[in-house]
């Protein structure tokens, strides 16, 4: 059985073009673990994604949009847990900071 993300983004906030990429980012990565991938406009500054009717992102609850290598790896996690993201499964930490292990 294939899987299902919805997207719900703020129609007011203007997130539609944010939330079409990262369908068409999840859809290339996911085309043979997803059925579907559905945009679905909403209000009050809402922006959540699900994977099969559980939420895995909201922004009010984050405080920030997923960066999309972040939102590969949920997905991924979720639906092919043994598939290899390639460079989106490296661990990077930006210039300056050290690894806490």
């Amino acid at each position: 059985m294939k899987s299902k993300i919805k997207i719900t983004y703020c129609s007011k906030c203007r997130w539609l073009l944010r939330s079409a990429w990262m369908a068409q980012e999840l859809l290339t990565t996911f085309q043979d673990e997803l059925d579907e991938v559905s945009l679905a406009p909403g209000k009050s500054g809402i922006f959540e994604i699900s994977v099969n009717n559980e939420i895995v992102w909201t922004f009010k609850e984050m405080r920030k949009f997923p960066e999309i290598k972040e939102l590969k790896q949920i997905v991924r996690n979720k639906v092919a847990p043994g598939k290899t993201l390639g460079h989106s499964d490296t661990n990077t930490l930006p210039e300056g900071d050290s690894c806490p292990v």
